[in-house]
């Protein structure tokens, strides 16, 4: 439009993704209190001599001044950063750290995929977001309850929470030992499909602990219990997604062997998860997928 100046506006955000341009500039991917998430350019912060590069890095919270509109009426859908400053540089602490590292990613990838929409405020997935990675950099629970605990929470934000106290199809109320991605959750015997999964128990109870926040349940849970819920929980975010997570192979789900062709993220780091790798279903959300006959 002729004569159109883009507009200057603040708002704090986490960074989510980046990916390089050009030769010094980056699209930076954000997640913002007010705005939602959209996309902007920083010039230069490939450069050496960037003055605000090492702020912009995945994992991170960050207070911005961007130039263009905020309701992406006018002009580029990208914005371009003018200034940033850290609140919170929650990748610094984790960074050498491979099963924070690729949780975190997983974290990013979700809320960017519950994010369809550009520019839509989506102030609780913010925050949850926001506190997810905070709870990972303060490492006082492990890795993948915390993981689990987000995916969990998000899937009740989008509206796709599992059924956990009642049937998932008949709505009778009660802890059902049967569980069925395709049915919504845990499942009576007289509503359970063939071939719907038998969790443990705890792992029921670990969901529910994880869904609602009670840290004293999930903490004391065993590492075969984590792994199962781990595996329900992927499996129904990616059935509702309809698409595999790229970064969920890669996640350490303690004791279990590192997908094969995963690596260790090395150098410049232009997405959350390798961009263009065959990568295998998640070893947890696999077996969960073959669903095991009674």
């Amino acid at each position: 439009m002729a004569g159109y100046r883009r507009q200057l506006y603040r708002d704090d955000a986490v960074v989510l993704r980046v990916q390089k341009l050009g030769e010094s500039d980056r699209i930076i991917t954000l997640l913002t209190r007010r705005h939602g998430r959209l996309r902007a350019v920083a010039r230069g912060v490939r450069r050496t001599t960037s003055k605000f590069g090492a702020r912009l890095e995945p994992f991170g919270h960050v207070d911005l001044q961007l130039a263009g509109d905020p309701k992406g009426e006018l002009g580029s859908s990208l914005h371009t950063v003018s200034q940033v400053e850290g609140i919170d540089l929650y990748g610094k602490r984790f960074l050498g750290d491979y099963p924070r590292y690729t949780a975190a990613s997983a974290i990013a990838e979700t809320a960017e995929r519950l994010t369809p929409v550009e520019r839509e405020p989506s102030l609780r997935l913010f925050q949850l977001t926001l506190g997810a990675l905070r709870a990972l950099a303060d490492g006082e629970h492990a890795t993948t309850l915390v993981l689990d605990a987000y995916l969990l929470r998000g899937m009740a934000l989008a509206g796709w929470a599992p059924a956990l106290t009642a049937c998932a199809v008949c709505g009778t109320p009660g802890r059902h030992r049967a569980f069925s991605v395709p049915a919504g959750g845990a499942v009576c015997p007289d509503c359970r499909p063939p071939g719907a999964a038998h969790p443990a128990p705890a792992t029921i109870d670990l969901m529910s602990a994880l869904t609602v926040g009670d840290w004293r349940i999930a903490d004391a849970t065993e590492n075969g219990v984590r792994r199962e819920c781990s595996g329900l929980v992927a499996a129904h975010l990616q059935w509702h997604l309809e698409r595999a997570l790229r970064s969920l192979p890669l996640v350490d789900r303690g004791g279990l062997p590192a997908a094969p062709g995963a690596r260790r993220p090395t150098g410049d780091v232009d997405t959350v998860a390798p961009a263009g790798a065959l990568l295998p279903p998640d070893r947890a959300s696999q077996d969960v997928s073959r669903e095991k006959t009674e």
